[in-house]
């Protein structure tokens, strides 16, 4: 199993519209692409929210395979169109990890 983290500090100001944009259309269209079989939405404790929340999206594939067929087919449309959207309102930092038991 390999989960594609997407750490996100989100502008204070559109917080609240994009959190639910996230869960309602940006999410299911990963999800939709079929290299993930699940996503799970946390948001980080103990950080410095002055700037706004920071939140980490993973999403889960059931190998590298189906996550480099997401990063080849369907990553640069999303990334463009989530810039598109937020334009500067948020920060992506993105993390590839296995999970070992």
């Amino acid at each position: 199993m390999i989960i594609y983290n997407v750490t996100i500090k989100v502008d204070e100001n559109i917080h609240s519209q994009w959190l639910v944009w996230m869960q309602e259309e940006h999410i299911p269209e990963v999800i939709n692409t079929g290299c993930f079989s699940r996503a799970t939405v946390l948001r980080l404790l103990e950080t410095d929210d002055t700037e706004g929340p920071t939140y980490a999206i993973q999403y889960f594939a059931e190998s590298k395979a189906w996550y480099n067929r997401y990063i080849e087919k369907f990553a640069p449309e999303m990334r463009r169109r989530s810039f598109e959207k937020w334009g500067n309102g948020f920060i992506a930092f993105r993390s590839v990890m296995q999970v070992v038991n």
